[in-house]
């Protein structure tokens, strides 16, 4: 798809749909702001959506269904067993991803433990481009470890580096040498690379992947959640694809891997997930593991309505019209926040603008979690809900040593078709004055840690009382604005 040029020489993203049916949002003033993170441990997971104005969580569930897929649900087939609407998925899966062999899970994360289950055992190690926090939990909950293989471009954060999503190939020989190929389950690839900002990775690197995984006979494993934008971003940035379609780059990336999973709640904009592969073997293996976990081979935990919205989702994510928006609106969010001086993880990448929290509160050691002070600061000030993606949402070692992330982010989620412009402005205006105002934001500490996944629902008090000054600085400078 051209870019719209507009005359006045902006560079603003268009929005190719038109809005029509409509969701009431809530901006409370920022005094009822403050009460709901202390009601909420300073936590953004445990906000009601009643106190938020803009929820930038999460691309999880969250993007825009369209008509198609709303009218799909009406002709679902409710059959417990050997239902049409799973067919009619599989045959979706098949033109799409390539796979003809699907196991339908609820969600990403129940893939994840699926694979985890079957394939990982007490001394495994995992390479992956980075790890997801589901990922890494069910694979040490299982006795394996991971082992993050990126190359140096991919932990700057303002880069011109077009995927520093990429596997260093160099790191991934020497670890399986190290290790041996017998204690390695399989390569994982995560399209596009979360934590560290959503970047992408290319096709040639994903290539050179494989070679490896030929080389000593390991499985390699996609995680394809984010396939669709990693794709697209493909197509702007490797000179080899700029001409080929959507569908045709997805493929030839499916066509790589083994086993590809993913969560329908990221790729597909529904909900629910699956595992697929043209492997008869790998399939045979995992099949007893869905009825005991998900459900029937044919439902997989997923109601059928969201399966029929998945099928055709997925036909959905070859549209470029579709797929684009939301990596165009998080590239205007960082150039913006960029040009007001704002740290944000460039060249922009998908699923949200990421802001370096290490920069922006440099004068809190991560042992205070900056990146969890900066969400809740930027909740406070704007009612806008966006995540941590830190050393919160890490997770300790195996003798209960906090382990430091390599990046403090604050993740500010763009899900497909979900914003307006103006809103996106919004948030920009409130990010840029809390950057003119940082030093008054202060640390974290936990007050209540679960042992797993503790970013969810832990709990978290300041250290002081910056929130009041935050506040007061506010009201002095908005008066009695929101």
């Amino acid at each position: 798809m051209s870019q719209v040029k507009f005359y006045s020489g902006e560079n603003i993203p268009l929005e190719l749909h038109k809005v029509r049916v409509v969701q009431k949002l809530h901006l409370v003033p920022i005094e009822r702001r403050l009460e709901a993170l202390y009601e909420g441990g300073f936590n953004t997971f445990r906000l009601n959506t009643t106190d938020v104005f803009l929820d930038m969580l999460t691309d999880s569930g969250t993007n825009a269904m369209s008509d198609q897929q709303t009218g799909a649900m009406q002709v679902a087939d409710d059959a417990y067993a050997g239902s049409q609407s799973f067919f009619r998925l599989q045959k979706a899966v098949e033109e799409v991803l390539g796979k003809k062999y699907l196991l339908p899970a609820h969600q990403g994360r129940a893939a994840e433990n699926i694979l985890s289950k079957a394939f990982v055992k007490q001394g495994s190690l995992v390479p992956m481009n980075y790890h997801f926090t589901t990922a890494m939990a069910h694979i040490t909950q299982y006795g394996g470890k991971i082992v993050e293989l990126l190359y140096d471009e991919a932990y700057k954060i303002k880069s011109s580096h077009p995927f520093k999503g990429n596997m260093n190939i160099e790191k991934l020989d020497e670890v399986i040498k190290q290790h041996g190929a017998k204690n390695v389950p399989y390569i994982r690839m995560e399209a596009s690379t979360n934590l560290i900002g959503g970047q992408p990775f290319s096709v040639q690197n994903l290539r050179d992947v494989r070679a490896i995984a030929d080389k000593y006979g390991i499985k390699l494993v996609l995680d394809a959640s984010l396939l669709g934008e990693n794709v697209y971003l493909v197509k702007q940035r490797e000179e080899e694809f700029k001409d080929k379609s959507m569908a045709e780059i997805l493929l030839t990336m499916t066509d790589l891997a083994d086993i590809v999973y993913f969560s329908a709640r990221k790729l597909s904009s529904s909900r629910g997930g699956g595992i697929c592969t043209n492997n008869h073997e790998i399939y045979r293996e995992l099949e007893p593991l869905i009825p005991l976990f998900e459900g029937f081979l044919t439902y997989g935990g997923i109601s059928v309505r969201e399966i029929e919205a998945m099928a055709v989702g997925l036909r959905e994510t070859l549209d470029e019209t579709m797929i684009c928006q939301s990596p165009r609106f998080i590239e205007y969010l960082a150039n913006s926040l960029d040009a007001k001086g704002v740290p944000v993880v460039l060249p922009a990448g998908v699923l949200g603008c990421h802001v370096d929290a290490m920069q922006v509160c440099a004068h809190i050691p991560q042992s205070q979690y900056p990146a969890g002070a900066l969400a809740a600061a930027f909740y406070l000030v704007s009612g806008v809900r966006g995540m941590e993606r830190g050393s919160v949402s890490n997770q300790r070692d195996e003798y209960g040593n906090e382990t430091y992330s390599d990046m403090e982010l604050l993740r500010l989620a763009v899900p497909r078709r979900v914003f307006t412009l103006s809103q996106i402005k919004y948030v920009e205006d409130r990010m840029a004055w809390l950057y003119e105002n940082r030093e008054l934001i202060g640390g974290l500490k936990f007050v209540y840690e679960p042992p797993v996944l503790r970013f969810f629902m832990g709990g978290l008090e300041p250290l002081g009382d910056w929130p009041q000054k935050l506040m007061a600085k506010f009201r002095k400078d908005f008066g009695d604005s929101l």
